[in-house]
């Protein structure tokens, strides 16, 4: 029988609030015989934020934080590496892997990519984006999952989203935010 989908809540850092964005929830759930689905739906005033429109082929690109995009990151919990994806509602994505917090290993092969569907009405967005679990750390226990998103809205500029925000200033590497586990049974 497969797993039910987990969901959670996401927080907005107190330091950057945005008043078009209302709330924003994930769902991680097991999708086939390997593959991993999580979906990322945010609600609020969709025509107040800055969305980036669909590309017609799209492909992996840097920098997608810099707009509106929904993150997650998995690592073993007794090991410092861990993989970074980054989803955008264009269909652009981004995954890389780090030796340790923010030491990107640049020579590491490249991940599987994610295949990414977005749809939006005026009130939510929905980002579905499916994870190979090729493109996962390896681990025996299960992944430590810190999951996020950057909201761009047109009055406020950036807002960043997470399960927790355990410091001042919003950071997504830091493991003491990523209080989600995902078994890998």
């Amino acid at each position: 029988m497969p797993a039910a989908p987990r969901t959670f809540t996401l927080q907005c850092h107190p330091a950057t609030p945005c008043a078009a964005a209302r709330a924003l929830a994930v769902s991680v759930a097991p999708d086939g015989a390997a593959d991993w689905r999580l979906t990322f739906v945010l609600t609020g005033d969709i025509a107040r934020l800055r969305v980036p429109a669909p590309t017609s082929e799209p492909a992996a690109s840097d920098g997608l934080w810099q707009r509106t995009c929904f993150e997650a990151f998995a690592g073993d919990p007794r090991a410092a590496r861990y993989h970074e994806f980054n989803f955008s509602p264009s269909g652009d994505w981004a995954a890389y892997v780090f030796s340790a917090e923010r030491l990107r290993e640049t020579s590491a092969a490249p991940l599987p990519p994610p295949r990414i569907a977005c749809a939006s009405d005026a009130r939510s967005l929905r980002l579905d984006a499916w994870l190979p679990a090729a493109a996962l750390p390896a681990t025996a226990d299960g992944w430590r999952l810190g999951l996020a998103a950057v909201v761009e809205s047109a009055e406020a500029g950036l807002s960043y989203w997470a399960l927790a925000h355990p410091a001042a200033r919003p950071d997504f590497h830091r493991r003491e935010g990523w209080i989600a586990q995902l078994s890998s049974a």
